[in-house]
């Protein structure tokens, strides 16, 4: 079973900073890439951070607050975020994306961390 943890979520003020962690655990293969996705409530879930490769790409409402960083030896990404906005409140989660051999498409998941920032 692969799990993703993830850690760092909280409450911050305006203008402060998190970071959040991932780790992948189980048994997997070949991971592609590895993001952050984050879901405000009423919205639908969002692309945040992705990095594969060695190639990172950025929303553009986190351009120049965030930063992906990756380590493939221990399986772990990591999303510093500056500058907090009171519109990055959202469930932040960790994903790993799988291509199989006839390039099917699987993600994994991590379960969610809140991050709260208030203004």
């Amino acid at each position: 079973q692969v799990q993703l943890a993830e850690s760092g979520g909280g409450s911050v003020q305006a203008g402060g900073s998190l970071r959040l962690s991932c780790v992948v655990s189980g048994r997997i293969f070949s991971i592609a890439g590895m993001g952050w996705y984050r879901q405000a409530p009423g919205k639908q879930r969002e692309l945040v951070a992705i990095t594969s490769r060695g190639v990172t790409n950025y929303a553009d409402s986190v351009k120049g607050r965030f930063t992906i960083s990756r380590d493939s030896a221990k399986n772990s990404v990591d999303l510093q975020m500056n500058t907090l906005k009171s519109e990055d409140t959202a469930v932040y989660y960790c994903n790993a994306a799988h291509y199989s051999g006839d390039g099917t498409r699987r993600d994994y998941w991590g379960q969610g961390t809140q991050v709260t920032v208030s203004s």
